[in-house]
């Protein structure tokens, strides 16, 4: 059955129009609680948030939807992604909700659902669900006293912030370090500064007053420049940018310089290869991370596997071979020693330790490897149904991969959240490489206009 609802993270579109309205919301609460109810315990089900106008409406609507399934509801407010998953599992929620459209504009919502484990529900579980909005609920709903209850989890802050510290190793301290925090307007606004504050360093905080619609304007992993500019002005150690559901991380070194996701696996992985904690010698990122991070893993050793695009993904491929740390070049940093999803701040955490343990600045550490010279383009394809499969776009597609050779690839993908394709394309040879993606978005244009 092909997904109306579900795409590569949750549900997600623009807030108030289909799927992201009350009514929708309602119907997927009461799918999922009818999804995840079973046995004769109180069910319960944690619901956090990112700091967006129309969650208000979502939270509600949600709300609503568990309790009229006999589901007590725990909520618990601007919470990161991640805080999301670690409280499902530490309270044995039978499923966790985070409202939150991550690093889009405050216009876009979604809904990512975690089951009682804390990991991302899989593809079979998501295709259930919407199995049943779209077949009906109503002979479903719970008897009137058998209605659940709905409570606020007032300290769920803290429980979240004494998690992420405990997984820095335990006599270090950041004291002495001067730490620029963007937390993106975003869900980290509070708990993030706290994180660093806590452990040591002097935080210089950015982007942590949220009004409901700036959360990732100009700020944040996917708008880093204040964060870079802030590090340079303030004289600061490094920067970090979370992104709007803190569940990734950009960082940049003391020269204000930026490092992106694949730069942060090569040095995480270094160390924890050093110390033999890289399980099965293997480093799990999408398709979309650099060819020099592969050439690069390959000086140690190790390897780099591959998956599609979507942090769900690569959890998928490590839970299912035992492997530890993993990623996307985007900033999501998995580490499956301390979280079950992508965390900012345990990412964050981990760089530093590294720092603090080689007493060497992050702009001599964090140049891991020399990456391929690699572009990307959104193409809009205006509704176009199936572009890919026209034989001017192949012919480009084939005709690039022959350019690149050995030396370089190309990846194009339909995006799963907005209406576009991505061209992807990295090799060797910079002009080579600008030269190929214009072909082959200009076919992709060209086939769209008709």
């Amino acid at each position: 059955m092909a997904r109306k609802l579900f795409g590569t993270d949750g549900i997600r579109g623009t807030a108030n129009c289909e799927p992201m309205t009350a009514a929708t919301a309602l119907k997927v609460a009461m799918a999922a609680g009818r999804r995840f109810t079973c046995g004769d315990h109180r069910h319960v089900v944690v619901i956090g948030k990112d700091t967006r106008l129309s969650n208000y409406m979502l939270e509600a609507a949600m709300q609503a939807g568990f309790i009229s399934m006999g589901m007590d509801v725990v909520l618990v407010g601007p919470m990161p992604t991640p805080a999301v998953a670690m409280l499902t599992r530490s309270l044995r929620a039978d499923l966790g909700v985070m409202l939150s459209a991550s690093h889009n504009p405050f216009e876009d919502n979604g809904i990512k659902l975690f089951g009682p484990d804390g990991y991302k529900l899989s593809d079979a579980a998501e295709a259930e669900i919407e199995a049943m909005v779209e077949n009906g609920l109503s002979e479903h709903l719970a008897h009137a006293a058998d209605l659940g209850h709905a409570r606020r989890l007032d300290d769920a802050q803290g429980r979240y912030i004494e998690a992420v510290k405990h997984t820095f190793p335990r006599g270090l301290r950041l004291d002495g370090l001067k730490i620029v925090v963007d937390c993106a307007n975003g869900a980290a606004y509070r708990v993030a500064p706290a994180v660093f504050y806590e452990l040591g360093a002097e935080v210089v905080p950015v982007a942590v007053d949220p009004d409901g619609t700036n959360i990732n304007r100009a700020c944040g992993a996917t708008a880093t420049e204040a964060m870079q500019q802030a590090v340079v002005a303030h004289g600061a150690d490094l920067g970090i940018a979370l992104d709007g559901d803190a569940d990734r991380l950009i960082v940049a070194c003391e020269t204000g310089s930026r490092i992106d996701g694949d730069q942060l696996m090569a040095l995480v992985a270094t160390y924890w290869h050093r110390e033999a904690r890289l399980r099965g010698g293997v480093v799990v990122a999408t398709v979309m991370s650099n060819m020099g991070l592969e050439r690069y893993l390959q000086t140690l050793g190790l390897e780099l596997a591959r998956t599609r695009v979507g942090d769900r993904y690569v959890l998928e491929h490590m839970r299912g071979h035992d492997y530890n740390v993993g990623g996307e070049q985007s900033g999501h940093i998995v580490l499956s020693d301390y979280a079950t999803t992508g965390d900012g701040l345990i990412a964050a955490l981990q760089v530093l330790a590294v720092m603090v343990t080689a007493e060497k600045p992050l702009s001599e550490l964090g140049r891991v490897f020399a990456p391929f010279p690699q572009l990307l383009r959104n193409v809009d394809i205006n509704g176009a149904t199936a572009p890919l499969e026209q034989p001017a776009v192949q012919d480009a597609i084939r005709a690039a991969e022959e350019r690149l050779g050995t030396e370089g690839r190309v990846l194009i993908r339909p995006s799963g959240t907005e209406p576009v394709v991505r061209v992807m394309a990295e090799g060797s040879d910079e002009a080579l490489v600008a030269d190929v993606v214009g072909e082959i978005a200009g076919a992709i244009e060209a086939t769209a206009a008709h």
